[in-house]
């Protein structure tokens, strides 16, 4: 079965391990985010290169989190993995609700 995915590419046709893997697109993404501080980049395109990042940071920190020890995973297993991550949406998603943080301030006339 061929590699769709980037993360993938990297940790195991590469050899540089999951973690290393989710570590190289984590970085990918800090980059773009000085990079859009400092004004170097547009939002437009920091926003696409991020959303291209996540994709391979994802798949990296799934499988760093699920596969067995002998194959550089921390071995949770895919089932464990998945309820980590699901807690994590709804944390998230709770917390944006309750706070509002994320939504825009009104503009008085």
């Amino acid at each position: 079965m061929p590699n769709t995915s980037a993360g993938d590419l990297f940790a195991e046709k590469i050899a540089l391990g999951y973690f290393t893997s989710l570590v190289i697109f984590a970085g990918v993404i800090a980059v773009v985010s000085i990079a859009y501080r400092l004004r170097l980049l547009g939002g437009i395109a920091s926003f696409w290169l991020t959303y291209i990042a996540t994709r391979p940071l994802g798949a990296s920190t799934g499988d760093f989190l699920a596969q067995p020890k002998n194959t550089s995973g921390v071995g949770l297993g895919t089932t464990t993995t998945s309820l980590i991550f699901l807690a994590a949406i709804l944390g998230l998603v709770t917390f944006l609700a309750v706070t509002k943080i994320d939504k825009p301030k009104e503009v008085r006339a």
